[in-house]
């Protein structure tokens, strides 16, 4: 290992820098190369983890990025209740959930799960995603850094009342006013999700079309930031 004051090669990086200097210059470049990765997430979706939280009539909301180790087990509870299962079709044991996590934890950052918490309790599960990058862009006239939402209301005692009507409309203002590149917010909830479309045109979206997916047929509902400041 070269020493920090023996004499760069001729043509380097750090000709010309005492030994101060190329310790400081190599430290600068080790942590360049370490920030890429947050970088690229943050190009992708500008860091849901520090949106903060948003004042609702239900009270504070804000989403709080996943973490396995911590949420597997209320998650796959949430994932095994019967309403939720007849449109995730992820009940089973904490592994089919495990999966499901896993593939967008290890996955280039195009959608983060998080855990959205309603006054410190944890509530609701939500998936933000790049719609413009997902397989869903290719039924849909994508924008570049359209944002989707998949989301579900773990607790049924939580459900019927218009909350998903409140939150939804809480994260759609934190996307665009977090995320300045995002023009439109996007779902795609199941047609025969009466309550869930219900609750997607009651918080400002609008139903732009019926399309096919693989696995379901679906409404695409579009919140236009243009109409943010009308709703």
């Amino acid at each position: 290992m070269r020493s920090t004051d023996t004499p760069a090669p001729a043509g380097s990086a750090t000709d010309g820098l005492g030994a101060t200097e190329v310790v400081e210059h190599t430290v600068e470049a080790r942590l360049k190369a370490n920030l890429l990765p947050l970088l690229a997430e943050a190009d992708l979706l500008d860091s849901p983890a520090i949106w903060g939280s948003a004042a609702t009539p239900a009270g504070a909301f804000r989403l709080e990025p996943v973490r396995p180790g911590r949420d597997l087990e209320l998650l796959t509870g949430w994932m095994n209740d019967p309403e939720v299962a007849a449109y995730w079709e992820l009940a089973g044991p904490a592994a089919v959930t495990a999966a499901h996590l896993r593939a967008q934890l290890d996955g280039d950052g195009r959608s983060i799960p998080c855990l959205g918490l309603l006054d410190g309790t944890p509530m609701s599960y939500w998936e933000i995603y790049r719609a413009d990058l997902d397989p869903l862009s290719r039924h849909y006239p994508a924008r570049p850094h359209d944002t989707g939402i998949h989301l579900l209301i773990g607790d049924g005692t939580n459900r019927g009342r218009g909350l998903g009507t409140t939150l939804l409309r809480a994260v759609a203002d934190m996307v665009l006013g977090n995320r300045p590149r995002c023009t439109r917010v996007i779902a795609e909830p199941d047609i025969r999700n009466t309550p869930s479309v219900s609750a997607f045109l009651n918080s400002g979206f609008r139903c732009s079309a019926e399309i096919d997916l693989p696995e379901k047929r679906a409404a695409l509902m579009i919140r236009e930031r243009a109409l943010r400041n009308l709703l």
